[in-house]
């Protein structure tokens, strides 16, 4: 595998290569505007060159990209451990906000609730005293009971008063009421924010296990393929035919295609002689 350095030297080189190009598409363009080339009747092959030229510009390009991607993925795995220790830290305080606006949540439904139900029990209690001092004074006029008339008639007038004065703090609470949402909503929002914003750290931290454990497969490959050559070495040198590594087939990870198979195990065992197979 190619180091960083390298792949920044054949950066830079592509780079250049592509800073002198850039420099030819002035001529070119002059070239086809030419009386000498136009009466020459050479525009076909002014034409050809720029189109080779924007060619070899647009595969310089792809070629740029393609390191740019193996630059960003061999940094990345450089500096891995303190970037999942970022990570990890991340989401431990992403969770610590989810706790924390959870408890927030809690606080503000069991008053939201408390809230709801006393200006409910309120206004019902008042509606209801009402109800009843208006019914005790139609059945004081309906048995001639002037007293219980009198009784029925101060009752209804405070029940009266107290209805009006409930009705006001009714609508006071349901300012609170409206308000302890509003603050709700918000804190659902928050709680969804950490969530996502948890999650897209999640994802990176998986991102780079993932790749970290691409490069630790294909360590593992290496090193079962120099055992392998070994083995394949130590059949060949005593006659054995070693055809239970014929099916090798190990595939390579971290963006490549290919994978190692039993050539690559005949290329390696072809490198040993005896006294490497005899030093255990």
């Amino acid at each position: 595998m190619n180091s960083i350095q390298q792949l920044k030297d054949a950066r830079a080189k592509l780079v250049i290569e592509m800073d002198a190009i850039n420099t030819e598409p002035p001529s070119l363009e002059a070239s086809l505007e030419s009386e000498d080339v136009i009466n020459s009747g050479k525009e076909s092959a002014v034409e050809f060159n720029s189109s080779d030229h924007k060619r070899r510009i647009d595969s310089i390009k792809l070629e740029i990209h393609i390191l740019d991607q193996k630059l960003n993925r061999l940094e990345t795995l450089a500096d891995r451990e303190s970037l999942m220790a970022g990570y990890i830290a991340d989401m431990a305080n992403w969770v610590a906000d989810e706790l924390e606006l959870n408890a927030k949540r809690e606080s503000l439904s069991t008053r939201l609730e408390e809230v709801r139900k006393q200006s409910q029990e309120e206004i019902a209690s008042a509606r209801q005293a009402e109800t009843q001092a208006a019914t005790a004074y139609a059945q004081a006029v309906a048995w001639g009971d002037l007293e219980g008339e009198k009784v029925a008639s101060s009752d209804a007038q405070k029940a009266a008063k107290n209805l009006t004065a409930a009705t006001e703090q009714h609508r006071r609470q349901q300012l609170i009421i409206t308000a302890l949402e509003q603050e709700l909503a918000t804190v659902d929002h928050h709680i969804t924010e950490a969530q996502e914003e948890h999650q897209k750290i999640e994802r990176k931290a998986l991102q780079l296990a993932h790749d970290a454990l691409q490069e630790k497969w294909n360590e593992a490959a290496q090193a079962l393929l120099d055992a392998g050559g070994k083995l394949y070495a130590a059949a060949r040198l005593i006659g054995r035919d070693p055809i239970s590594l014929l099916k090798l087939d190990i595939p390579e990870q971290g963006g490549h295609f290919g994978s190692w198979k039993w050539r690559d195990l005949a290329d390696r065992g072809s490198q040993h002689r005896t006294r490497d197979l005899l030093s255990m």
